[in-house]
């Protein structure tokens, strides 16, 4: 690839996800958009920026930025996060009870995350009567989301992570791919939301996951992103971030929670800018 098509796939990108891509990594964005080249029918991933600088098509930039973003998934991810939303946050929330549990996985690719929670909750649900969680899951691909609402995968993808009690209880096999059962695929509301938007109309959740997502995007942005997730936050809500993602330099909108590695809280001394 030429520098300036490098150059122009880092703009798109930038622009429409805030993930900040490392054009030294040629190869690397040339093997993840030379399929979207031959679907389109392009000669080669030059000839498919080429045609982004001439015909602006803005279903092309998207496309592009989809191919560009996918993140590593896997149910389970990183397990000690899971464990505390088992072990800690469901007992604490389910001892309020006095409206649903929101939960919240944002950007949750292909769905192994939220639908991780969910084989959770359906866990846990019997000891806690009168406990209801609302799960949300949300991504910037409408193709990760298609797949995520199947709620089918394939056998590698049910290896990495799942315990076979859970393929067992959760899932059937359907052909060559596994199929999440229905229950558990109606616990999850999945919804494209793009996290540079404005959020505030997506109300407050008591538990977001939003793990390995700050560290994918341009610096600048980050602090705008985190103060969004705070905003999101319910009084007494967790934020869940990836094993090395921290707040601390990048907002005073959150504070760490002691006793909670990689789990944040509102900061209720942070007064958001008008």
């Amino acid at each position: 690839m030429k520098s300036e098509d490098l150059e122009t796939v880092r703009m798109v990108v930038h622009a429409r996800s805030g993930v900040a891509v490392d054009i030294s990594k040629e190869y690397a964005i040339e093997s993840r958009l030379a399929p979207l080249a031959r679907r389109d029918s392009f000669a080669d991933v030059g000839e498919l920026v080429q045609a982004i600088r001439a015909r602006r098509d803005e279903g092309l930039m998207w496309s592009v930025t989809e191919a560009l973003i996918q993140g590593e998934t896997c149910f389970f991810r990183d397990r000690e996060p899971f464990a505390l939303f088992r072990d800690d946050m469901l007992p604490a929330l389910a001892a309020r009870a006095d409206r649903p549990v929101r939960v919240w996985s944002a950007a949750c690719s292909t769905g192994q995350e939220p639908y991780s929670l969910a084989m959770i909750v359906d866990e846990v649900a019997p000891r806690f009567p009168g406990l209801k969680v609302e799960l949300f899951a949300s991504d910037l691909s409408e193709r990760r989301l298609e797949k995520a609402q199947s709620g089918l995968y394939t056998q590698f993808e049910v290896q990495r992570g799942l315990p076979i009690r859970l393929l067992v209880r959760h899932f059937e096999k359907v052909e060559e791919v596994w199929r999440l059962s229905q229950s558990l695929r109606q616990m999850v509301r999945f919804r494209r939301i793009n996290l540079l938007a404005d959020l505030r109309a997506l109300g407050q959740y008591d538990v977001i996951f939003c793990r390995n997502v700050i560290s994918s995007l341009d610096p600048a942005l980050r602090g705008r992103v985190l103060e969004q997730m705070a905003q999101a936050l319910a009084p007494g809500g967790w934020l869940v971030l990836g094993q090395d993602e921290r707040p601390m330099g990048l907002t005073e909108a959150l504070e760490s929670i002691s006793g909670w590695d990689g789990a944040f809280g509102r900061n209720p001394a942070f007064r958001a800018a008008a």
